[in-house]
């Protein structure tokens, strides 16, 4: 059986956490709700990091161009390592020369359930997950609403990263008016933008998201 830490041997191996704030993670246990949050990441290219608390992680998505709230728009999504729970209150700037370098924002946060309002909402995360049919709603400050990610290729082979497609379902949550991603450009727990963040300045609120 993997254990929550055996999860978390890739993400540990690719960091220095004597030169990075980020969190070896492994002392949280299961959120009494499932944990959610989106980061901006201004590494070597700017990305938004979905993460979704599963099974003790997060699991996580890098998409290059963020979500969108139209649901005839499909964002690609490239599935990443697990990460610590403990990494949902993240931000702050990763060193250069560190694996993922760059400045992280908390862009968004919250809770997720299935979108599956029958049986266990887990166990249908947990196989929508396996099967590539990973229904979600969200519960975030800013993103709300049924989502989709669907696996599209690359899923288990090592020579390649999997790659997903992020797609909001039609509810009363979409917009295909609203571009969430241009929309909000400060932290939606500190209030600051990329460069305050970058420079280290103090939070404008002190808020933070579970984990």
């Amino acid at each position: 059986m993997t254990t929550r830490a055996d999860k978390l041997t890739t993400y540990r191996r690719k960091r220095d956490f004597t030169r990075t704030r980020e969190p070896a993670g492994g002392g949280r246990s299961k959120s009494s709700k499932l944990a959610y949050v989106i980061q901006k990441h201004a590494a070597s290219r700017l990305h938004y990091d979905l993460r979704l608390e599963l099974d003790g992680v997060m699991k996580s998505w890098a998409v290059p161009k963020g979500p969108s709230l139209d649901p005839s728009v499909k964002r690609l999504a490239i599935h990443v390592e697990d990460h610590p729970i403990e990494y949902n209150r993240f931000e702050g700037t990763i060193p250069a020369g560190e694996y993922g370098g760059g400045t992280v924002m908390v862009w968004d946060y919250g809770t997720y359930t299935s979108a599956n309002g029958e049986g266990d909402p887990e166990q249908a995360l947990r196989e929508g997950y396996r099967i590539g049919d990973f229904k979600f709603v969200l519960r975030g400050k800013r993103l709300r609403g049924s989502w989709v990610l669907v696996r599209t290729k690359g899923w288990g082979d090592r020579s390649r990263q999997g790659q997903w497609l992020l797609i909001k379902h039609r509810d009363d949550d979409a917009d295909p008016d609203t571009d969430p991603v241009a929309e909000y450009l400060t932290s939606a727990t500190s209030g600051r933008t990329m460069e305050e963040i970058a420079e280290g300045k103090p939070a404008k609120r002190p808020r933070k998201p579970r984990g």
